[in-house]
């Protein structure tokens, strides 16, 4: 399946969450950074935010971009708008396997690794209750907006499931509005997307090191096989529906 037509903006992002604190030099970040820049040459915006963290990333503007940034026990990449698949895996893939050198991140201080299929869909108007059309209509809880007019004032769906018996391997299901009881009051919606989110997470195993460039590619091939038989046609595309439905 094509990701990069089904929504208005289609991402793909990388965590890996370590148990210690991951180092915070002058020297380490800018040789780090500078290695990837180097291998991605569009990424040449280098800032720290006011919260502290180090980012790395190539021109907003321009639509398509690459980005990475370091927080004190947090590795985190994405692609927005990659023009596929590959090439989206490419960052992430490149930093997993460059951590434990740069970044001295091995085996027993990984506490979590994430990959993140996103989806954004633009609409101005009541963002929950298009949602809720969406992917409320016909289930047992529909009931309750049957019995009287109302406005939906938040509808965010979000789940989590065990992959594997041991619940070391999981995902989560999230969708994002960005509405709240004063927009739907004041009928002022602002122009921020729906998110839909799909998460496949990979804890360590009880007595087992986790090798962050192993597990990744069986997290992505995971994301990919329920993404495309399971989020698109069942949560994408409906809210893409009832968007084109609402006008």
């Amino acid at each position: 399946m094509d990701f990069t037509s089904v929504a208005d903006d289609f991402f793909v992002n990388l965590d890996l969450q370590t148990t210690l604190a991951l180092p915070d030099s002058r020297e380490t970040i800018l040789q780090f950074c500078e290695a990837v820049q180097k291998q991605f040459k569009d990424m040449t915006s280098f800032y720290q935010r006011d919260s502290g963290q180090y980012v790395l990333e190539g021109d907003r503007d321009a639509g398509s971009y690459q980005w990475m940034e370091l927080q004190p026990n947090q590795l985190s990449a994405g692609y927005f708008n990659p023009p596929n698949l590959e090439a989206a895996y490419q960052l992430h893939g490149w930093l997993l396997d460059r951590v434990v050198y740069f970044l001295g991140v091995g085996g027993l201080d990984v506490e979590a690794l994430d990959v993140l299929f996103g989806f954004n869909m633009d609409y101005r108007g009541n963002r929950d209750a298009i949602v809720a059309e969406a992917l409320l209509s016909g289930s047992s809880l529909a009931v309750l907006t049957e019995e009287h007019p109302l406005r939906f004032v938040e509808y965010q769906p979000d789940l989590v499931i065990a992959l594997t018996e041991d619940c070391h391997t999981q995902a989560r299901l999230s969708v994002e509005t960005r509405c709240d009881s004063y927009q739907v009051r004041t009928g002022n919606y602002s122009d921020d997307p729906i998110s839909v989110y799909f998460t496949v997470r990979r804890y360590p195993s009880a007595g087992a090191v986790m090798r962050v460039e192993q597990s990744f590619p069986k997290q992505c091939e995971l994301a990919e096989d329920m993404v495309s038989r399971i989020i698109v046609p069942q949560v994408v595309q409906p809210i893409a529906a009832a968007i084109a439905s609402a006008g």
